[in-house]
């Protein structure tokens, strides 16, 4: 507890602004009228998921979950509830927000059909699939893998297919989610937002968006979450967007995901039709998507080895994700990498931008679950796997995870999730929801590290001993902000991470640098800028030494006699050119910690194979900061 007291003090003097707050909102949309005071600058990180389907998604319910959005947002507030498995289940650490974000296509159909009385069936899959779900466990998770197979194929029934009974059915459930919604969010305290997914998915090839709105009720519930189902680009989400906001004066966005399995069709240079990207369709996207969600249950997004030969932490969460794409239906070839992963995509947007004046993929980046139990759980320590069929028990790392025939996937491939980090002004839809959309947020693979970064011209070391997030804000922009020409000199950073104060000490912070140059070649480059007992671990051969390793995987424990609490410095780009296109963003990298596969091998005294992930070194990954030169 000493150690938890000590931290929070040297959290709150990195943090603290002499400016005081200057701002007293009136909770947009929420459950309460009273006013919310905002700070003047972002003081906190609020810790939350985007990312998490109930009972009310078709592919949850028929995987055996039975937690609806109100058990949802009861355990994300720091309330026990009990699994769909019978589990007691609570988070030692409350989130601040949470975002429940359904299947729009067939919203509730699952469990509408679980529900039907048998006689009323009469298509004989429809049949099968009903009995299948009533069978048990084991039988409705194979009764699922069919129906998203038919799906990915487009060979569901007419029962499934039903336009007008689909649109009655999602109106209802919708509207209901609503509600409950409405009456979890508490402005100040907790916040609850109204959203839901768009899982465009062409032949199984992840497209998916996450829609989240800024607003309450009386504006939400005047539209009806859209379905992809029929769609094979995103340009009728972004219709659907901006009518939204003619007909409620409202706002919202939508966060991709999972770029990783989209078998190369997230972050092509060409528009979502493949046809030659305009000017006109690269300003729509980024003004729709300002956010990626760049980590969760399904890998890690970040980089991959085969683009970033050079990069000794590149492939976290890989495996198994770079054999095909997300319903398996075809495997992945190595070329479609690069339209895969997001650094390779912030370099595009370099390229895009001085070829068109304008950049597609400008994003911030941030984590989360895509938990499909009703739990945010985001801990290696507690994860409560990615469906109900896959809760805590006995070998499930070791079971064959794939909804195809031809190629599989194995539990411990699933990362224990991701959390969104999130400096706001305060803990509201409006506050929050602003932050996302000017992208000062981060990602985490499940730690709550606390992350700084500023850009700017004129930030030395002796800002660090002063009021240095003042000086951030007035002398330089934060995470998610742009730095243009007209100062002498490099850009100099700000660069500030505290260890999360239940969690592992700090290895290193890198700061990772990608230009384009006039002839429109992308680069990249990896900079260690601090890291622990920097006197001892030396550089060689242009590496940090190893920080070392403390994990007893017979106990499935780590001790921080390694590493640092907190890394902090001020760092100036050694190799900058006034002349081209940039981005930088920090890599925060803890000390090597047990993955859950090392924790059920413990508790359930299984054996695991041999190239089971049993520790990592989890990590934090900060929105860009963007440099554009003069033209």
């Amino acid at each position: 507890m000493q150690g938890r007291i000590i931290l929070a003090a040297m959290l709150l003097a990195g943090t603290a602004l002499t400016v005081g707050c200057d701002k007293v909102q009136q909770a947009a949309g929420g459950s309460s009228s009273a006013p919310v005071t905002e700070t003047a600058y972002p003081e906190r990180v609020y810790w939350g998921d985007t990312h998490l389907h109930t009972a009310n998604s078709v592919d949850a319910f028929g995987f055996g979950n039975r937690l609806g959005p109100e058990e949802a947002l009861r355990f994300a507030q720091g309330e026990e509830v009990t699994s769909s498995t019978g589990v007691k289940a609570k988070l030692a650490r409350p989130l601040d927000f949470l975002v429940i974000t359904d299947h729009a296509e067939g919203m509730g159909s699952t469990m509408a059909l679980y529900n039907a009385p048998r006689i009323m069936i009469r298509d004989p899959q429809v049949l099968r699939w009903y009995d299948m779900m009533h069978a048990g466990p084991d039988e409705s998770v194979k009764a699922m893998g069919e129906i998203l197979q038919a799906r990915a194929k487009g060979t569901l029934p007419a029962q499934f297919r039903d336009p007008k009974a689909s649109a009655e059915r999602t109106h209802n459930v919708w509207n209901s989610y609503l509600d409950t919604v409405e009456r979890y969010n508490k402005p100040g305290t907790f916040t609850a937002f109204m959203g839901f997914e768009y899982t465009l998915m062409q032949g199984g090839n992840n497209l998916h968006r996450n829609v989240i709105f800024r607003d309450g009720k009386d504006k939400v519930a005047q539209v009806d979450p859209i379905d992809p189902t029929n769609e094979l680009t995103p340009d009728k989400l972004w219709d659907y967007m901006d009518a939204y906001k003619a007909k409620t004066g409202g706002q919202v966005l939508a966060i991709p995901h999972n770029s990783n399995v989209s078998n190369g069709m997230m972050f092509m240079m060409t528009d979502g039709a493949g046809k030659p990207m305009t000017a006109a369709w690269a300003k729509r996207r980024a003004a729709h998507e300002p956010v990626v969600e760049i980590t969760q249950i399904k890998g890690d997004s970040e980089a991959h080895p085969f683009l970033s030969p050079n990069d000794e932490f590149a492939g976290f969460g890989t495996a198994g994700w770079d054999i095909g794409n997300l319903m398996l239906t075809k495997s992945k070839t190595t070329n479609m990498f690069a339209s895969e992963y997001v650094r390779e995509a912030l370099k595009r947007g370099l390229l895009l931008e001085q070829q068109l004046g304008e950049n597609p993929y400008k994003f911030g980046l941030i984590g989360s679950t895509d938990s499909h139990t009703s739990l945010a759980t985001g801990d290696e320590d507690n994860f409560f796997g990615k469906h109900p069929g896959v809760e805590p028990a006995g070998r499930r790392a070791m079971l064959p995870q794939s909804l195809g025939k031809a190629l599989g996937r194995v539990g411990w491939q699933y990362l224990a999730g991701g959390y969104a980090g999130v400096w706001a002004k305060a803990n509201t839809r409006a506050a929050i929801w602003d932050a996302l959309s000017r992208r000062e947020v981060y990602a985490t693979t499940g730690p709550r590290m606390v992350v700084r970064f500023f850009g700017g011209w004129d930030f030395k070391d002796g800002d660090l001993g002063g009021d240095w997030v003042k000086a951030g804000y007035t002398r330089g922009v934060p995470m998610g902000g742009s730095l243009n020409a007209g100062k002498t000199g490099a850009p100099s950073f700000i660069v500030s991470a505290l260890k999360d104060p239940d969690g592992a000490n700090l290895d290193r912070v890198q700061v990772v640098k990608g230009w384009v140059d006039k002839a429109g070649t992308l680069h990249e480059k990896i900079f260690d800028v601090v890291w622990s007992d920097m006197d001892k671990r030396k550089v060689l051969g242009g590496k940090v030494a190893p920080v070392g390793d403390t994990v007893d995987l017979a106990t499935a424990t780590y001790k921080n006699a390694i590493g640092a609490p907190t890394l902090a410095t001020v760092w100036t780009d050694p190799e900058f050119d006034r002349s081209v296109r940039a981005f930088y963003y920090l890599r925060v990298l803890e000390i090597p910690t047990p993955s859950w596969p090392a924790y059920d091998a413990v508790r359930y005294k299984i054996k695991l194979g041999p190239d089971v992930r049993v520790k990592a070194q989890e990590r934090a990954y900060s929105s860009p900061i963007w440099y554009t030169p003069t033209a």
